[in-house]
């Protein structure tokens, strides 16, 4: 018999009975979750409030669940602010609602942290009780992987959305192979937008966590605040946190810092798991043509090649990855909403949702700039 405990702190869990139940997702890793708690990046002013679901058989950790506490939907990236609107005239209040998630990370991986699906079973009973039980409107899990699906019954509504994600069908060994799998137009553009920002005189560097200074981090740490400064938004991270980050995941910090002579110019902040690459944040402080493209995906893909990683998921939205190699892709999300009524209601509403997404994922599969496969 199992019982549940739930945590405030992820600490409050010895780092490798955590890690044991995942697949190595830098995102739902130890360290991961427990820097966001221990460097400021979580307040509960901000809505995340850390609410840690874990199932134990004696002092074994047999699950477990990345949760908190929400009394907004900043920082999720599965947008419910309709749903929130609606419940507020159905006569109820939507906020505080339950979040299984990695925060500020729009990326797929595991979040019903388990050795087998009973377990993950066992899970998913326990979000509902501890949702019901605490009289919130809602549970949610953002970004689960497809193993995850058949851990929910039909009572937790599913939503998709499209992201962009570059794939290596295996033969690829070298940018020019990659490019050489592009039709002539697309291949023309890349190696025009690479061309400019050489002729610039941009050099860049890639450094994980242990090869990267003090300086570097502070200096990929401007860029971060630099972007969000330009479209008005409030920093969540903080720089101890990506010194924590360099400390604690050494080489799964990835940072790709752009040089113009001797002054970095611009920088992105990836990632890696076992056979990913994931880009998170850029910034720069100097427009040259083709520079955030360089940055962001080429010198990812470039890495990816050198590095045998097989997939490279740069980021949320925007179609204009779609020209660089980014094909769409879908994700997946769960919901169970507390009253039944709300929740029939619902159900219509995320089928349609659901058809829509899906026919735009496949319009924008049709202007992939791949070469159609060879046909006999």
């Amino acid at each position: 018999m199992t019982a549940l405990r739930v945590l405030a702190r992820v600490d409050a869990v010895p780092a490798l009975q955590w890690d044991a139940l995942h697949d190595g997702n830098p995102f739902v890793s130890h360290a991961f979750l427990a820097g966001l708690e221990q460097h400021g990046c979580l307040r509960a002013d901000w809505g995340w409030t850390p609410h840690h679901l874990t199932l134990w058989d004696g002092d074994a950790l047999v699950a477990a669940a990345p949760a908190y506490r929400k009394t907004n939907s900043h920082g999720e990236f599965v947008f419910d602010h309709a749903w929130a609107h609606a419940y507020a005239r159905y006569g109820h209040e939507y906020f505080p609602k339950l979040l299984v998630a990695s925060p500020y990370s729009p990326v797929t991986g595991p979040r019903l942290l388990a050795r087998d699906t009973g377990a993950r079973v066992a899970l998913r009973f326990a979000l509902e009780r501890v949702t019901a039980d605490a009289g919130w409107s809602s549970a949610h899990v953002n970004f689960h992987t497809d193993a995850e699906a058949e851990a929910f019954d039909a009572d937790w509504l599913p939503r998709i959305d499209v992201q962009y994600h570059w794939r290596n069908p295996g033969d690829w060994s070298t940018f020019d192979d990659y490019l050489g799998a592009m039709d002539h137009k697309h291949r023309k553009n890349i190696r025009q937008e690479r061309a400019k920002v050489a002729r610039a005189g941009v050099t860049f560097r890639v450094l994980h966590g242990d090869e990267a200074s003090d300086d570097d981090l502070a200096t990929m740490y401007r860029f971060y605040l630099q972007t969000f400064a330009e479209y008005g938004n409030s920093p969540a991270l903080t720089l101890d946190f990506l010194r924590h980050l360099a400390a604690t995941m050494p080489r799964q910090l990835v940072l790709v810092l752009a040089d113009l002579g001797d002054m970095p110019v611009a920088g992105a902040l990836c990632l890696r798991g076992a056979d990913t690459l994931y880009g998170r944040y850029w910034g720069a402080i100097a427009s040259l043509p083709g520079l955030h493209f360089e940055t962001c995906y080429y010198q990812g893909i470039d890495y990816c090649l050198r590095e045998g990683l097989q997939h490279f998921e740069p980021g949320a939205q925007g179609e204009h990855k779609l020209a660089r190699g980014f094909l769409p892709t879908i994700v997946h999300s769960r919901h169970w909403i507390a009253d039944a009524a709300f929740r029939h209601a619902l159900r219509d509403w995320c089928t349609q949702e659901a058809a829509s997404v899906r026919g735009y994922a496949a319009t924008l599969a049709a202007s992939s700039p791949f070469k159609p496969p060879a046909t006999l």
